[in-house]
C-alpha cells in the first residue's frame, strides 16, 4: 500500500494559497492553545494538533498532549487528511498499512487512534489540519462530535484570515502614514521655491524687464510642475504598496525566521546549517511570501540530501548595482551532489522526485516550483554541483 499520499495536480496553487498568508509558525501557539485544547475534550483524546503543511513539512502551530513542533510529511498520518473533503479518522493506526512501520505507532507512543479534519483556505485548498489523537482504541467518533470539530476547524480559519486582514490594514496604515511625511517633506523645496519667485515680484512689476519677468514665470511653472510630478509618483508608490505587490523586507529579520523554521529540520539529522546574513545594507523591496516559498524549498531540499552529520551554509547578501538591490540567496551543502543531466532538469523545470539520504519522500513540487516562482520575480538561478561531494545553488532577485 502507497505510504505517502498522491499529490494532486493543483498542489502547486494549494502550496501558494498556504505561503499568501505568511504565517509565522512559531508565534501561533497562543493563538490556537484554547482550540488545540477544546478539541481534544471534546472527543476525549490524549492529544490535539493544528497544523498547515507544505511540501516538505507538517508544522505543528498549537498542541495538546504532546511536545512537537514540526515533522517531516512523510512521517505523517496528516498528510493523507489533505486529501479528504470532509475527515479521516482510522480506528487503528498498527492495522493500516500505510502507518504499522511509522516509529509513532510503537513503543514508547503506541498510537491507536486518529481523527482529521482538513483546513481550507479561503480559495478552497486543504492547508493544514486539526487532529485528535489517542493511544487507546475508541472506536467511530459520533456524528455530533465530528461535527463540532468541523466548526472548531472553521474557527481556526477564520481567526488566521483575520489575522491577516489586521496585518494588511496595519501595513495599509503605515504605508498612508509614510506617503504623508514623505509628501510633507519632499514638496517643501519646490515649493518653497515658488515662494521665493513670488515674493521677488511682488509689488512694483515695472521694474523688471520683460524677458527677465518671463524668465521668473517660467520657473515658477516648472517648480509647480514638478510638485506635481513628485506627488504623482510618490502616490503611485503608495498605492502600489496597498495593492500588495511588494514590501520592504528586512534581512536580519528574515535570517532570524530561517533559523527559527529550519534549525530543528537539521537538528534531527545531526546535521549543521549555519544562516548568515550580510546586514551592511538589509533592507530590500520584495515579494516576501514567494521568497519565503523559494528559501523553504532550497534549505529542505539540502537537509533531504545531506547526510546525518554533514552541513549546510545559507547566506543573504544584498548586491546594489546601477541603483537597484538584488538579494542573493546561496544554499551550500556537502550532501550527495547532482549529476548535471539532473540539473538541467531542474533548470528546464522537468526534474522529478528522488529520495532523501535517510529515504525521506521527495515530491517533485520543491524545485520546480522555486523556478517557476523566479520567474514571476525575474530571478535568476544558478546550480553547481558535484556527485558525493555536494551542491550549491544561487538565487538571484532583484529589488521591484
Amino acid at each position: 500500500m502507497q505510504t505517502t499520499r498522491t499529490i494532486p495536480a493543483n498542489e502547486s496553487e494549494r502550496l501558494a494559497s498556504l505561503f499568501k498568508l505568511d504565517l509565522d509558525y512559531t508565534a501561533l501557539d497562543n493563538t490556537f492553545k484554547d482550540l488545540s485544547f477544546l478539541a481534544a475534550k471534546i472527543t476525549g483524546t490524549e492529544i490535539s494538533l493544528i497544523s498547515f503543511i507544505d511540501s516538505y513539512t507538517q508544522w505543528i502551530v498549537s498542541r495538546f498532549g504532546l511536545d512537537i513542533y514540526q515533522t517531516p510529511i512523510d512521517d505523517t498520518v496528516c498528510q493523507f487528511t489533505l486529501g479528504e473533503e470532509d475527515h479521516l479518522e482510522i480506528e487503528d493506526l498498527s492495522k493500516d498499512q500505510r502507518f504499522v512501520s511509522k516509529d509513532f505507532v510503537g513503543e514508547p507512543m503506541n498510537l491507536k487512534y486518529y481523527l482529521g479534519i482538513p483546513l481550507k483556505s479561503s480559495e478552497g485548498f486543504n492547508i493544514g489540519s486539526l487532529c485528535v489523537i489517542d493511544n487507546k482504541l475508541h472506536g467511530k467518533l459520533s456524528e455530533e462530535k465530528i461535527e463540532q470539530l468541523k466548526i472548531i476547524a472553521r474557527q481556526i480559519i477564520s481567526r488566521i484570515n483575520d489575522a491577516s486582514s489586521i496585518k494588511s490594514l496595519q501595513d495599509q496604515l503605515r504605508s498612508q502614514t509614510d506617503t504623508y511625511k514623505k509628501v510633507a517633506h519632499d514638496i517643501r523645496g519646490p515649493i518653497a521655491g515658488i515662494i521665493g519667485l513670488a515674493d521677488m515680484i511682488t509689488g512694483d512689476l515695472a521694474e523688471y524687464p520683460k524677458d527677465e519677468l518671463q524668465n521668473i514665470v517660467g520657473m515658477m511653472g516648472k517648480s509647480g510642475q514638478s510638485v506635481l510630478d513628485l506627488a504623482d509618483e510618490i502616490l503611485k508608490s503608495s498605492s502600489e504598496k496597498l495593492n500588495g505587490n511588494a514590501e520592504i523586507f528586512n534581512l536580519r529579520i528574515f535570517k532570524e525566521k530561517l533559523d527559527k523554521l529550519y534549525q530543528p529540520q537539521a537538528f534531527n539529522k545531526q546535521i549543521n546549517l549555519d544562516v548568515e546574513a550580510n546586514i551592511a545594507f538589509d533592507t530590500i523591496k520584495i515579494k516576501k511570501d514567494k521568497l519565503m516559498q523559494i528559501s523553504g524549498n532550497l534549505i529542505s531540499n539540502a537537509i533531504k540530501f545531506t547526510p546525518n552529520g554533514g552541513n549546510i551554509k545559507v547566506v543573504l547578501d544584498l548586491f546594489l548595482e546601477t541603483n537597484q538591490k538584488t538579494l542573493i540567496l546561496e544554499v551550500k551543502d556537502n550532501g550527495t551532489g547532482i549529476s548535471q543531466e539532473a540539473i538541467d532538469e531542474i533548470l528546464e523545470g522537468t526534474a522529478e522526485s528522488s529520495d532523501g539520504t535517510i529515504g525521506e519522500k521527495g515530491y517533485g513540487f520543491g524545485l520546480p516550483m522555486v523556478r517557476k516562482l523566479l520567474n514571476e520575480l525575474n530571478g535568476e538561478m544558478n546550480i553547481e554541483s558535484k556527485i558525493g561531494q555536494g551542491s550549491s545553488f544561487q538565487i538571484r532577485i532583484p529589488s521591484v
